[in-house]
């Protein structure tokens, strides 16, 4: 660690850094010419830290750099250097297989969808270290994503990865950079300053009255009332799935569901409907699941014969989770407030049941039309006044006329 003065040749312009300070005249190393060294007074300081030398520039004066010096080498020793940052050379692959093992497993139930969406990540990311990902890196990854097919390359019309998808892997990026900051793997995170892309509005699709009896009247006997749950509960079909006996309690009407999506606890009311398709259930003896096989291992996949009930039924472009629209949507326009429909489905915020409220405008101005009729007594016109009112309407048409 030192203190020491830059020189300038005036004559080819060479730097030389002077560490003596007894010395009048030096010989540039370059051109041979003599350099007076007084009146050049431009200190700097030279310190070496995580094995890395550092200079700063201070200025005219010598004993304030010295000053700076010291404070450096305080800092430097009680390890609260903040001008250096130690970059470690963690690759990002690395670090994120230990984000899916010690967070995402731990604390996600999604962590499945972490794991196929960090594989994307691993592709472009690879060999890179945390560090060196800068911002520019992510909006190119962005760039590149959008430009890639999905499914068979072989169709005439391939499709391209969507703004949603790239958008997911987005926040995964981010929590695995958050994460890298928190664990001190990084000093910040170049996701700060990454915008996301803009998403079309949400696909709603929702079956209609008359739909709801073809598909009932077309599921099977193991189909039938799973798909009734998800009809008049709105269940999503995991929850359904992973329902036991005693999670119904029939004297309250109440499902109560400890492990849904949100980690938080949800009583869910159900009506006749629900509890007759229930009671058609067999009971098997040696698991507490209501939907099982003939082994008594619980239902996974009910995606073969639902396709099968869809295609009898004359139903298309409809997937499971469009059941749970369903069940919002017949609320909505049944004239139930959307705050009602919000605690129903178990969302956290009302951000994701507005995309409901478009289906209320019909009931809106049935509301209105109402109100019209109830308040009409107060200014509807009496016979006469009425005769009155248009025989002066009409003579003013007569004189605009003549006019």
């Amino acid at each position: 660690m030192a203190v020491y003065n830059r020189i300038y040749c005036p004559a080819c312009k060479k730097e030389h850094n002077l560490y003596n300070d007894n010395l009048k005249v030096i010989s540039c190393t370059r051109c041979q010419e003599a350099v007076i060294v007084k009146g050049q007074n431009n200190y700097f300081i030279e310190y070496y830290v995580h094995g890395r030398r550092k200079r700063e520039k201070v200025g005219p004066s010598k004993k304030l750099a010295e000053n700076v010096l010291h404070k450096r080498k305080v800092e430097i020793a009680e390890g609260k250097f903040l001008d250096v940052v130690k970059k470690e050379r963690v690759k990002f692959e690395d670090f994120a297989q230990e984000y899916l093992n010690i967070h995402s497993k731990q604390h996600k139930k999604s962590w499945k969808t972490d794991f196929y969406l960090i594989k994307d990540l691993e592709r472009f990311f690879r060999g890179k270290y945390l560090y060196t990902i800068t911002p520019q890196d992510i909006e190119h990854f962005k760039m590149e994503r959008l430009k890639e097919t999905v499914g068979s390359k072989e169709t005439d019309n391939p499709k391209t990865v969507s703004t949603a998808t790239v958008n997911r892997q987005l926040d995964t990026l981010r929590g695995i950079l958050n994460k890298a900051v928190a664990w001190g793997k990084l000093q910040a995170s170049p996701m700060r300053s990454v915008q996301y892309l803009k998403v079309p509005r949400g696909r709603l699709r929702f079956l209609e009255k008359e739909e709801i009896v073809k598909l009932l009247s077309n599921c099977g006997t193991n189909l039938r009332p799973i798909v009734v749950l998800a009809l008049f509960t709105g269940m999503r079909r995991g929850e359904i799935l992973g329902l036991k006996w005693h999670d119904i309690d029939v004297k309250r009407n109440i499902i109560t569901l400890l492990d849904t999506k949100n980690g938080e606890k949800r009583e869910v009311p159900i009506n006749e409907q629900v509890k007759t398709a229930l009671i058609r259930v067999r009971k098997h003896p040696e698991t507490a699941y209501i939907f099982c096989n003939e082994k008594g291992v619980p239902v996974h996949d009910i995606r073969k014969s639902y396709s099968t009930a869809l295609r009898k039924s004359g139903i298309t472009n409809f997937r499971f989770h469009d059941l749970r629209h369903t069940f919002a949507s017949q609320l909505v326009m049944s004239g139930v407030d959307l705050n009602t429909v919000r605690e129903l489905l178990g969302h956290k915020d009302m951000t994701m049941t507005l995309r409901y409220s478009h289906l209320a405008q019909s009931h809106k101005q049935r509301a209105v039309d109402l109100l019209g009729k109830k308040m009409d007594t107060f200014w509807t016109l009496s016979p006469k006044s009425e005769i009155s009112e248009k025989s002066e309407v009409s003579q003013l048409i007569e004189k605009q006329l003549v006019a």
